[in-house]
């Protein structure tokens, strides 16, 4: 199996952290030198070993963006 090859462009915030050090991030991210995607997942502390995600690709990330943008959240959660 070939190595999965990443780089983080941008952290653009922490969501949370968990007591072992792991933390939510939302990225920026380039996998396999491909295209930039926007990218939620845990990541340890020196952005080494990763837990399972969500990458989202420009029309992905705007449509989420409007979802959220016009949803009331105190009326589901």
């Amino acid at each position: 199996m070939d190595e999965l090859k990443y780089e983080i462009k941008k952290n653009l915030i922490i969501l949370s952290e968990s007591t072992k050090g792991w933390r939510k991030e939302v990225n920026v991210i380039s996998w396999n030198e491909g295209k930039p995607k926007l990218d939620i997942r845990d990541w340890d502390g020196e952005h080494k070993k990763m837990g399972k995600g969500v990458t989202l690709n420009k029309d992905e990330v705007a449509a989420l963006g409007k979802y959220l943008k016009d949803t009331n959240f105190d009326t589901i959660l």
